[in-house]
């Protein structure tokens, strides 16, 4: 019996110096290392855009005819691309130039009704010149006189008319000359022209179509304006600024490099993805882009002489300025709150206040960690 509690004894013994061997082994932990000349980048994933987009149609609907274009044309300012049957239309044009003719006629017709009347006119003010003289010898009577005078009093109302139908007809011809305009204007509208260098991205529809006015008929983009949308992650959309280089990959050339700057920051965020756009003209992009192709952008947003760059996986309870570390110092793993700057697109944040000197930070939170055990740091890889 005594025997057994000398045994249980030291196993109890064991066991108490086992577990103190284990909790003051040193646990083998990676450190953050500080860099120099570090750069800043922001990643960022999205497609391959046109500023300048078009969907271009007609102003008015007709049965399509003719189409002079197809995808992948390039097109120039003012060349036709596509017609609308006319017919309709030329017979209006037809009937409001024969409106302007007869209105033309009937100007003349009043124009000669305002000489007629003004030859009436003067020939009876000579006559009552005459019968007022006659009146003033006693030669002729009152009566006559009165009826001379009312007769040019009348000549001179017939001219006043004449010459207001003139008035009348001539604005009626303005009229019928703006609504000639009007149906040129209709019927040039049934010609589709491309509003300046362009090519054709797609062709909507096809001859024999009946097409409304405003239907799409191709979508052209001007060539010289292509550029990459991207959407950044809201907590590194801060470091951004326009001008800032960057480097493209598209998807279709994953082996090639290109080269951009920041040229537009959108206003407003995506309110579901958290997200904000940015464009990027390319200066060395490829002469044959491709619309809605994947790329993916990293934003030069600055650099440092020396940082200290920590894996956000290191870091806990990170709210984007703030979050502790496990730190070594003197042999020993101690928990620190860290302030935290500019982030890379490597997940990396730069330190930047609260690190005691002589410490060094943990590289991943080691498993069994606790305050104050003692640390060794992991041999660099050869």
């Amino acid at each position: 019996m005594r025997r057994g509690l000398i045994f249980g004894g030291a196993a109890v013994v064991a066991i108490g110096i086992g577990a103190l061997f284990l909790s003051e082994r040193p646990l083998v932990v990676s450190i953050v290392e500080p860099e120099s000349d570090t750069v800043l980048r922001i990643y960022g994933l999205g497609t391959v855009e046109a500023r300048i987009l078009s969907k271009v149609g007609f102003e008015v609907g007709a049965m399509l005819t003719e189409l002079s274009v197809d995808d992948g044309d390039a097109v120039v300012r003012g060349q036709d691309l596509a017609a609308l049957h006319p017919a309709e239309q030329e017979a209006r044009v037809a009937r409001a130039e024969a409106a302007l003719a007869a209105n033309a006629a009937n100007l003349a017709k009043a124009e000669a009704a305002v000489l007629r009347a003004r030859a009436v006119l003067a020939q009876r003010e000579a006559a009552n010149r005459r019968q007022q003289d006659l009146v003033r010898q006693d030669v002729a009577s009152i009566q006559r006189a009165e009826e001379a005078q009312r007769d040019v009093d009348v000549a001179r109302a017939d001219l006043a008319v004449s010459e207001a139908e003139v008035e009348v007809i001539r604005a009626q011809g303005a009229d019928a000359a703006a609504a000639l305009r009007l149906e040129k204007t209709l019927l040039a509208h049934h010609s589709l022209t491309a509003p300046y260098d362009a090519l054709v991205v797609a062709r909507h529809a096809e001859a024999g179509a009946v097409v409304k006015a405003g239907d799409p008929i191709f979508t052209l983009i001007d060539p010289e304006t292509i550029w990459i949308q991207a959407y950044v992650d809201e907590e590194r959309a801060g470091q951004l600024a326009l001008g800032q280089p960057g480097t493209i990959r598209l998807r279709s050339r994953p082996e090639d490099e290109f080269h951009g700057t920041v040229s537009r920051i959108g206003l407003e965020s995506d309110r579901v993805n958290e997200e904000r756009r940015v464009w990027l003209t390319c200066g060395d992009c490829p002469s044959e882009m491709f619309l809605g192709e994947q790329a993916e952008v990293r934003i030069t947003t600055g650099t440092r002489e020396r940082a200290l760059m920590v894996p956000e996986v290191a870091i806990a309870g990170f709210d984007g300025h703030l979050g502790k570390v496990w730190t070594v110092q003197d042999g020993r793993l101690h928990e620190v709150e860290l302030t935290f700057g500019a982030r890379d697109d490597r997940g990396r944040v730069e330190v930047t206040g609260g690190l005691p000197d002589g410490a060094t930070v943990v590289a991943a939170p080691p498993k069994g960690a606790d305050e104050g055990r003692l640390a060794r740091m992991a041999e660099p890889a050869s």
